[in-house]
């Protein structure tokens, strides 16, 4: 997944019209400058700092606005969408839409979400009735049933539990339990001593207190306690980089057994009905220990620590729905401390985040009707097969790889199922329920449905059509269990050029590339590898080819541990490790595939580039962004993406191409040398 490029977006300028003019290669319809020269900042040389000498020019007429925790592409891009879903909306929002339409839930779903008088007025009040239940906790059995009542509302209380397909028999579905339940972003925030995750831990301190303080918990060392209880889950948890590998990760095991030997306190089977998971006969535990240890700490904690974690979580997940004082509150911590933003978003937006995720396949099905054509769908499914034959060039000429591991890899690769745009099929809302009473109303409706619509899968066939993002979501995924990549409608827009002013060499360097190379590639990443071609997770590879490939990687790990975007917080090469070698894999496929492309090979410049050079600078386009150093921070011990800037510089540095294209040469700052390179596929 391109999870860097899930950016909270505001715009340079919205172009939602036809063009009234045939433009140039990779020309602004405002201002009729190509993007890409427009972009560079002449006073860095290529050869010394690739990403900066791209997007520098940009960037710095583009300061972080105070609302926000970066700026990049994907900002502008985004708030291209929000205007066309705010004006869906606000149409949506004064029909008289019949009872049950989708136009009837996303324009009341907007209308009270936009109105902080509501909000205000309602206080906790939407969440009254799970506060009492926690108040009403009187001994363990109490506070295991307040538990499971929450799992619906996906508040993430004690661990992480979802249902999703099994990844060694990936026709069917399964009931997962992993570790979970922490506050902040992830376990090494709990311990580290660098100087950043210090002052977070004594921030969050002080947020757990306003939090406990506003549901009126107030006694003397409520917040300590659930900092305690906290950090001992996180230090149960696994590693970030021990997360990724999905052998270890999976453990399946009847519900049963799971109760004996790992929770005894817990009933499985009994605690799985009520929640409509009735059909489920075992569970995948992802780190069994961690369960263990729960099942401990759930014995040594005093009720009124569990009682107050409950309140947290709850009030802490629903906060940005509620009232300004409480939707403020958390903004504190989760905004300004982590993020490092100096105020809030505007509430508008706010409202658009929240209704993608209670009702965004609602919402696309009304945004593609008119924002993505028939034509640019063609142009990225064609893009899918030159990068897919790319592939398999690539596959068939490896040195390294003996020819029955060649066969299975050819094998996934023709299998890999491709959606662009949007669903076939859309998805049913119809069960959702979505009024006027108040915003955290329909996002606790919204979260219940959910949950429902996915219970409801066990026992039951995969549905392999069913799309995990929305058309307007600018990202897109592999999904390992169906080999398939996704995607969205969104992630082929560039902020202000319409679709055919998008030359070769800037597609299939922004969109060939940084996106369907890359997310190809996840399926032959160290992780995405270990799936076959249906998507069982399954060793299809000789131990042989298995050394050839770890020993190449490790390269990988090597060059990305080395850098320290910050002092004294390195990137995490290990964790990244999956990112890193779909970023190298796609430059390199979207290279192979562009070469067979009429502008490559007539060689002609576009405002002084060279087709090649404007492939480079196309890929390093889709990165073009900045982040405040708080946000940095938690990235580099919460994410498995290496920061912007060395997604750009860290691929390119290893690919011969761009050295002959911009004229790297010993000493420079891109320069490896070729026994440092890393050469995976």
């Amino acid at each position: 997944m391109r999870n860097s490029r899930i950016w909270t977006l505001a715009i340079v300028g919205i172009f939602l019209g036809s063009p009234s003019m045939t433009l140039a290669a990779g020309q602004d319809s405002v201002s009729g400058e190509d993007v890409l020269a427009a972009n560079i900042d002449p006073a860095v040389r290529p050869a010394d700092d690739f990403f900066t000498y791209a997007n520098g020019g940009w960037l710095k007429r583009n300061p972080i606005p105070p609302s926000e925790s970066s700026w990049g592409i994907g900002n502008v891009v985004q708030d291209e969408i929000y205007a066309r879903l705010r004006a869906i909306n606000d149409a949506a929002a004064t029909s008289a839409a019949q009872q049950g339409t989708d136009l009837q839930k996303v324009g009341d779903f907007w209308a009270v979400a936009m109105d902080a008088s509501v909000a205000d007025k309602a206080g906790l009040a939407p969440l009254g009735a799970e506060l009492a239940r926690i108040s009403a906790i009187r001994g363990r059995v109490g506070f295991l049933d307040a538990v499971f009542a929450q799992l619906p509302l996906q508040t993430g209380v004690l661990f992480s539990f979802f249902v999703a397909q099994d990844e060694k028999d990936s026709d069917a579905m399964a009931v997962q339990i992993h570790q979970g339940g922490l506050g902040l972003p992830d376990r090494d925030f709990y311990f580290n001593t660098d100087d950043n995750s210090v002052r977070v831990r004594a921030e969050y301190l002080k947020h757990l207190s306003r939090i406990l303080a506003l549901s009126s918990a107030t006694e003397p060392g409520a917040a300590g306690g659930v900092m305690r209880f906290e950090t001992a889950l996180a230090r149960a948890s696994r590693k970030l980089q021990d997360l990724r590998d999905p052998e270890k990760n999976y453990n399946k095991m009847a519900l049963g057994e799971v109760t004996k030997k790992l929770t005894p306190s817990i009933d499985w089977q009994a605690r799985l009905g009520p929640l409509g998971l009735g059909a489920a006969t075992t569970v995948i535990v992802g780190q069994p220990e961690f369960l263990s240890e729960l099942e401990g700490l759930l014995k040594a904690t005093s009720l009124d620590d569990l009682r107050n974690y409950l309140r947290v979580r709850l009030i802490s997940t629903y906060a940005p729905y509620l009232s300004s004082d409480i939707e403020q509150a958390n903004f504190a911590f989760y905004g300004k401390v982590l993020n490092g933003q100096p105020e809030d978003r505007p509430r508008w937006k706010r409202a658009l985040d929240a209704e993608e995720e209670a009702l965004g396949m609602v919402l696309g099905k009304l945004f593609v009707r008119d924002y993505f054509s028939e034509a640019e769908k063609q142009r990225y499914s064609d893009m899918v097969e030159a990068i897919r034959d790319a592939y398999r060039d690539r596959i068939k000429r490896l040195s390294w790889m003996t020819d029955q591991t060649k066969q299975s890899a050819l094998e996934k690769l023709a299998k890999v199922d491709k959606k662009v745009g949007y669903p076939d099929r859309w998805k049913d809302y119809s069960a959702l329920d979505i009024k006027r009473s108040s915003w955290a109303d329909n996002m606790l409706s919204a979260a219940r449905w959910r949950f429902a619509d996915r219970a409801r899968k066990v026992g039951k066939p995969v549905d392999r059509t069913e799309w995990d993002m929305t058309p307007q979501t600018y990202n897109a995924y592999y999904n390992p269990s169906n080999n398939e990549i996704v995607l969205p409608a969104a992630i082929f827009t560039i902020p202000g050029v319409k679709d055919p002013q998008v030359d070769d060499a800037m597609a299939y360097g922004y969109a060939a590339a940084s996106t369907i190379g890359h997310e190809i590639t996840h399926g032959f990443d160290d992780e995405g590898r270990k799936f076959d071609a249906r998507g069982n997770l399954r060793d299809w590879w000789t131990p042989e080819d298995e050394k050839q490939f770890s020993d190449r990687a490790e390269a990988l790990v090597r060059q990305f541990a080395a850098i320290e975007p910050l002092p004294g917080m390195h990137i995490n090469g290990n964790a990244c490790l999956g990112e890193n070698i779909a970023d190298l894999g796609g430059v390199l496929l979207g290279l192979d595939a562009f070469k067979k492309t009429a502008q490559y090979q007539s060689g002609v410049p576009v405002a002084g580039l060279s087709p090649i050079q404007r492939y480079f600078l196309g890929y390093a386009l889709g990165w073009l962004t900045q982040q405040r150093s708080e946000r940095l921070a938690r990235g580099l011990l919460s994410d498995v993406h290496a920061p912007a800037k060395w997604r750009v510089n860290g691929p390119l540095a290893n690919v011969p191409a761009f050295y002959e294209a911009f004229g790297v040469r010993p000493g420079d700052g891109m320069w490896r040398a070729d026994v440092d390179r890393a050469n995976v596929w």
